[in-house]
């Protein structure tokens, strides 16, 4: 039901279609991507071509914006900036999101070729072979684009169509937010985890926190105006919390780590699983 046809009484539905689509997308095509690019034999997908994991990003550069159009179409109110912001920030989404679709393809390529993820591009031991070696330059700009420019121009828009369809499903505090249904609750867990590979392996932890924060000041400022979210907005809230705390518990476990802290010597500590992967079970 569409916010258009909806009657001012009714219970706003939990969109499982939505959410199953969108999760059931992520952790195939987005957390599976990797994994497809490292177990299927390269006779399959030579070097010199795109992968089973490029066409894996590809699906998903197309199936996750639609997912987020048809879910802020779903509003039960009118978003705060209007349709003209939402557009853009798909249509960066998806200019982010093929950004990383090259940089990581070549990233995974590399791996084959005894690239490893816990170091940096320069100290690498391949990296330190080339000839001339300006070609190193290029491939740190490779990954600029892979992990700087492509995740701020994918996440960032990204987040920003989530918050502003958090700000558009508060309806009023009269028992229309509805009860959590058992398929809520179970992808709210399956949501968490995957968000907590998202953030890890996407660097974007001060990103996410500060998603989560707005979110929380839009849910206490509708609080005062006897507002509340929806099932939906109550499923996003729950899930960001549960992504929150395993992050927490994932950093809490690797804080001593020596070798990863040379990685990660900045303010904000948060390893990449696939980091920790290369580093502690490729080898073995």
């Amino acid at each position: 039901m569409s916010a258009a046809t909806r009657k001012p009484d009714d219970v706003v539905p939990f969109h499982l279609d939505l959410w199953l689509t969108l999760t059931l997308e992520n952790w195939i095509l987005d957390f599976g991507r990797p994994i497809a690019m490292l177990w299927v034999p390269l006779e399959w997908s030579p070097l010199n071509m795109p992968s089973v994991g490029d066409y894996f990003h590809m699906a998903y550069n197309v199936i996750t914006p639609f997912c987020l159009l048809k879910l802020l179409e779903r509003c039960p109110r009118k978003l705060p900036l209007g349709s003209s912001v939402i557009y853009l920030a798909v249509i960066f989404f998806v200019m982010g999101a093929s950004l990383h679709l090259v940089g990581d393809s070549v990233n995974h390529r590399l791996i084959h070729s005894g690239y490893q993820n816990h170091l940096s591009v320069r100290d690498n031991p391949i990296m330190q072979k080339l000839q001339p070696e300006s070609l190193v330059d290029s491939f740190e700009l490779l990954y600029f684009y892979d992990e700087y420019l492509g995740h701020l121009m994918w996440y960032i828009p990204f987040f920003l169509c989530l918050v502003l369809y958090f700000g558009g499903c508060f309806v009023p505090d009269k028992g229309r937010g509805g009860r959590m249904p058992v398929s809520a609750w179970i992808l709210t867990v399956v949501s968490a985890v995957y968000n907590w590979y998202l953030v890890t392996e996407g660097q974007i932890f001060p990103l996410f926190l500060i998603s989560y924060a707005v979110m929380l000041l839009i849910f206490w400022h509708n609080k005062g105006n006897r507002e509340e979210p929806d099932v939906n907005g109550y499923f996003m809230l729950y899930s960001f919390g549960l992504t929150l705390l395993l992050v927490s518990t994932w950093v809490g476990y690797l804080w001593n780590d020596q070798a990863l802290r040379v990685r990660y010597p900045g303010l904000i500590y948060v390893p990449e699983p696939w980091t920790y992967y290369s580093l502690y079970k490729a080898g073995n």
